[in-house]
């Protein structure tokens, strides 16, 4: 039996799925399986896909008609996974060669919890020109923490115990947007413990027409899990459920900038999250105060310069 079963769920991925499978060959831990979940790809991602599983005895392949990356994830995980712990990566983002190391390193010490995740590099092309990476805070995470912004910021980031996968009945597949924080949420209400590891160990990659890129989308999927996180706190202040949104449209406003959205559709929710929380908003000053100007500054700019600019 593996350490880790990486489930890798694929659609249209041709482009990008060479370079993440060869991070993934790269790894300096190699005790794991793999399992490539084609969601019923129309480009060469199958073939792609073939190819790596016909050349690595690791690695096999499962072919699906389109459902969605939940579906895909849960079949990955729930039906072919064998391995003690699941590492989540999708076809677009890279690990650093010792990402599998340093989470099995962690894993193997007596007060280890059921999920880490670890700091994340943000490209657009090339890793090396990565512009900004996230943040690990001390201690466990909450669903109060990730009401207000998701660390793990992509399931690429996530690896967990395949006992707590199974105990939080994996993803719902209905959701193609926000389905991983609204699985983190419910993972840490079944009490599994969520931490962060302070190496910068997943790279991210910005696309202007992925998931992601839908901000309408990510917005409707924060209210689903605000709905959850009151049905398991229903405690929570109305003026920290304010903050957490406003933290949230400063996040939409940052993803905005870096996509080719519609000019003023940053500077939209910039107003609306300081409407909402102003406290909220500049819960981190420097973030608050550089989103803020970048929105006002942003429907002036050439489309060049906005691109040069705001690209990750």
């Amino acid at each position: 039996m593996p350490f880790f079963s990486v489930i890798i769920p694929c659609f249209n991925a041709e482009r990008t799925l060479p370079e993440t499978l060869a991070s993934l060959r790269s790894q300096i831990f190699a005790d794991f399986e793999i399992v490539i979940v084609d969601d019923g790809s129309s480009d060469r991602t199958l073939e792609i896909a073939r190819r790596f599983a016909a050349s690595d005895e690791r690695a096999i392949l499962v072919e699906l008609t389109n459902g969605g990356p939940s579906r895909a994830r849960n079949i990955g995980a729930l039906v072919h996974a064998t391995g003690d712990y699941l590492a989540f990566l999708d076809a677009d983002d890279l690990w650093a060669p010792n990402k599998l190391a340093r989470m099995a390193a962690r894993f193997r010490e007596p007060d280890s919890p059921e999920a880490l995740y670890a700091r994340i590099g943000f490209f657009r092309s090339d890793p090396k020109n990565m512009r900004t990476a996230s943040t690990v805070g001390p201690g466990f995470l909450t669903t109060r923490d990730l009401l207000r912004e998701n660390a793990v910021c992509t399931m690429s980031n996530i690896v967990v115990r395949r006992s707590a996968f199974l105990e939080s009945c994996g993803f719902n597949n209905s959701l193609r947007y926000g389905e991983d924080v609204e699985w983190l949420i419910r993972l840490i209400g079944t009490g599994a413990r969520l931490e962060g590891v302070e190496d910068l160990l997943v790279f991210y990659r910005a696309s202007d027409d992925g998931l992601s890129a839908n901000l309408d989308a990510m917005h409707d999927g924060w209210r689903r899990t605000l709905d959850l996180v009151r049905r398991i706190d229903p405690n929570l202040p109305a003026s920290e459920i304010a903050a957490a949104e406003a933290i949230h449209l400063r996040y939409l406003a940052r993803r905005a900038l870096r996509v080719r959205s519609e000019p003023l559709s940053a500077l939209r929710l910039v107003a609306s999250a300081l409407l909402k929380s102003p406290t909220g908003f500049f819960s981190q000053p420097k973030r608050g105060v550089l989103t803020a100007a970048a929105a006002l500054a942003a429907p002036m700019l050439p489309r060049a310069i906005h691109d040069r600019a705001f690209a990750n």
